[in-house]
């Protein structure tokens, strides 16, 4: 059985400040969860937030890597950077790095291959926009999106974590039902299924606007084994309720 998985994803928030309230009321209130836990937090943050968390039940994880194993690319982190701060998991691919830095399905995939390789478990994240999903593209964007990371990484997709963010739902409030949820995780298990005999053991992620008030129920859906939590996982009795809400 697939152990779940909460991730919160700070964005582009924070301070030392409000970064240890947060993370010392989290660490207060969580006590020993069934699921497990995550904080994917600006790369600014890394060190402070690694030895927060470092002995505690939950991981660090960073919210973007480089394709790059090391060189002249300024501004960019990898891999190596990452596992001296203890990261366990790292986004890749979230819908702003695609609409906002221009990441082709292809660069995700290899920034994927490059976190595999070096031991840091990728959230590849796949989502369509609202223009897709009125125009009745939603299975054909996730499908293709996810079949670059599988044909980049072969037989260690199954080391991997997906997360379905519906980019319309993404910070607007607005959140897929979840029966539309399962439907597209649905389809995204059967691919991987497809590409991997040891796709039951991948994780697969809500991420459209999880909250406390709908967790319980987009959680008890066949194939949603957890969600990567935007604004909540910035407030600790929202997150820790998100948690509880596992059992």
């Amino acid at each position: 059985m697939r152990k779940k998985l909460i991730a919160g994803n700070w964005k582009m928030n924070g301070s030392l400040v409000a970064n240890e309230i947060l993370i010392k009321s989290l660490l207060a209130g969580v006590g020993t969860p069934v699921c497990q836990v995550a904080l994917c937090v600006p790369a600014a943050y890394l060190a402070q937030c690694h030895s927060l968390l470092n002995g505690s039940g939950i991981d660090l994880g960073a919210q973007d890597v480089s394709q790059h194993e090391v060189g002249a690319f300024t501004g960019e982190i990898s891999c190596a950077m990452l596992k001296e701060f203890g990261a366990r998991y790292c986004l890749v691919g979230h819908s702003e790095r695609r609409q906002y830095h221009f990441e082709t399905d292809s660069v995700v995939a290899l920034k994927a291959q490059r976190a595999l390789a070096s031991g840091i478990t990728p959230i590849v994240c796949v989502g369509e926009t609202l223009a897709e999903r009125e125009a009745g593209r939603t299975e054909e964007v996730v499908k293709r999106q996810l079949a670059a990371v599988i044909h980049a990484n072969g037989h260690c997709i199954s080391e991997i974590v997906l997360a379905y963010e519906p980019v319309w739902a993404i910070g607007t409030g607005k959140t897929a039902s979840a029966e539309q949820a399962q439907q597209v995780h649905a389809v995204l298990r059967a691919q991987l299924k497809a590409a991997s005999s040891q796709a039951d053991r991948i994780r697969l992620l809500y991420g459209g606007s999880m909250n406390a008030a709908n967790a319980a129920q987009l959680l008890a859906q066949a194939d949603i084994d957890g969600g990567l939590i935007g604004g909540a996982s910035l407030k600790a009795p929202d997150f820790l309720s998100i948690i509880a809400s596992v059992n």
